[in-house]
């Protein structure tokens, strides 16, 4: 009986690794991670656009600037945290395998713990930079993207 329970077991975990390695599932991962995101600050969104409602009667385009940076950068933190969730698993891995590949050129262990410290720091550096960069063309992107609507509604309202 154990056996059997075993062997499920084992037959089910083989499925997953499967399924987890396949490119599509992470890219699904990913965007429902953002969906869910994005419907959690929802209010905030819809906020930024009610507020540029109230507002977009001024002479000057600058409630279309406001709103459409302001919805630049919640779109902009909104994919780097996304993407940060899903990047862990793989840092985790990389990581693992720089300490274990120090181990195994037969470094002391006081020597790995030092050389591991300067890999984690190289890593969450880079990882950092890589995660701003694209945050910042997200929010880029976006903050165009929502000010050229804006201001259309705008001008065509006026």
């Amino acid at each position: 009986m154990a056996d059997k329970e075993e062997q499920e077991t084992m037959t089910s975990y083989k499925l997953f690794l499967r399924v987890i390695s396949k490119r599509r599932t992470w890219a699904c991962l990913f965007l429902v991670v953002y969906a869910i995101l994005l419907s959690s600050s929802w209010n905030s969104l819809n906020s930024i656009v009610n507020w540029y409602g109230d507002n977009h009667q001024t002479s000057s385009g600058l409630p279309a600037l406001y709103a459409s940076v302001l919805l630049g950068a919640v779109f902009g933190v909104l994919s780097m945290a996304a993407a940060l969730f899903i990047a862990v698993p793989a840092i985790v891995v990389i990581w693992i395998s720089v300490v274990v590949s120090m181990a195994f050129a037969g470094k002391s262990r006081k020597r790995v713990v030092i050389e591991g410290r300067k890999v984690t720091k190289e890593i969450a550096g880079f990882v950092f930079r890589v995660l701003l960069k694209e945050g910042n063309f997200v929010a880029l992107l976006c903050a165009l993207l929502a000010y050229f609507v804006f201001f259309n509604s705008y001008s065509s309202s006026s």
